[in-house]
């Protein structure tokens, strides 16, 4: 019997076998976008029922602390088990005071959420620039942010959250050493078991417009390229990496997500410990804008956006999309 060469030689491999009907291809799909994947970012006010929309973030508001138990029943219906509050202040001064006061809008919020679900994990950001009159991540001397100077307060907030309850601690402010300073006054108040998600390779981003916008946090000098990283470095985003998780922190970040895929990748083959991406305000804005106008299927891309975020490394991603992607993915 002859046996036709192209039996035994195939000049091709037919990929298609295996995308030719939707089962088939959920059967072999490689990154698989779950809930639990995400942790969903709430801005945080003084007052009782308010929910006011922030305009350049359609879907998004800021909440007095009476409206999170809403929130957090929402969520749990749809298995999102992870939120990072961030706070507006009452007033703001030069050092950010209200970020490390006890009766803090972070502090009262921290408090509300665990009543309400006590099975969700808070996250709060740690950083001073909301709270600030000049709106820099830590004190100002003489026209500079002061990187040793803001340890301390820092430090202080960190601790002051985890008092009220928070699950995790997230520093966002890049200040060098700010990671091993709020490991050691954590662990100095009996809070050895509260772990630190830092902001590891957090860049100087033109992503974080609407966030501003919605935390009133810009700049009212300046910017803050001389402490957020340049975006055009990747060797030094990774020595950051290295060095927060040598400081003490428990989990990493790089923030913005898609712009910085290939860094979060290159973290992901270093990294022994669990990473997160921020999918940031700009990058979530940009995708409701172009919804909106009709030139993007929203729900694919975004669902194809944090599927990226996911295939390059990331165990967490923070996004305003969580309750929407939790609903399609499931």
């Amino acid at each position: 019997m002859v046996i036709e060469r192209e039996l035994l030689l195939p000049s091709f491999r037919r990929f298609r076998r295996l995308r030719r009907t939707e089962t088939l291809r959920a059967l072999v799909r490689e990154t698989r976008l779950e809930p639990t994947d995400f942790i969903y970012p709430l801005f945080v006010t003084h007052g009782k029922g308010l929910r006011e929309p922030i305009g350049s973030m359609p879907g998004q508001f800021r909440l007095s602390p009476d409206q999170l138990m809403a929130e957090a029943h929402e969520l749990r219906s749809l298995g999102v088990r992870a939120v990072l509050l961030f706070g507006l202040p009452a007033a703001k001064d030069e050092v950010g005071s209200e970020a490390y006061a006890d009766d803090g809008i972070v502090q009262q919020a921290i408090t509300a959420f665990k009543d309400a679900a006590p099975d969700i994990a808070v996250f709060t950001d740690v950083c001073l620039c909301e709270y600030t009159s000049h709106g820099h991540c830590g004190v100002v001397h003489g026209g500079e942010v002061d990187n040793d100077a803001s340890l301390e307060l820092l430090a202080r907030t960190a601790v002051s959250h985890a008092r009220a309850g928070a699950d995790v601690v997230a520093p966002s402010d890049m200040m060098d050493g700010r990671v091993a300073a709020i490991r050691a006054a954590l662990d100095a108040e009996g809070l050895a078991t509260t772990p630190i998600l830092a902001y590891a390779a957090k860049f100087a981003s033109a992503f974080y417009g609407p966030f501003r916008e919605a935390v009133d946090s810009a700049p009212q000098f300046g910017d803050r390229r001389g402490y957020q990283m340049d975006p055009a470095n990747g060797r030094e985003a990774l020595a950051e990496l290295m060095e927060d998780a040598l400081e003490g922190a428990d989990m990493l970040m790089v923030k913005p997500a898609l712009p910085y895929l290939d860094l979060l990748a290159a973290a992901r083959e270093m990294a022994d410990r669990p990473l997160a991406a921020y999918q940031v305000s700009g990058e979530y804005a940009m995708l409701k804008a172009a919804a909106a106008n009709g030139w993007l299927d929203e729900r694919a891309a975004a669902l194809e956006a944090l599927t990226s975020i996911k295939r390059a490394g990331a165990d967490l991603i923070i996004t305003y999309y969580a309750k929407e992607a939790a609903r399609w993915a499931g």
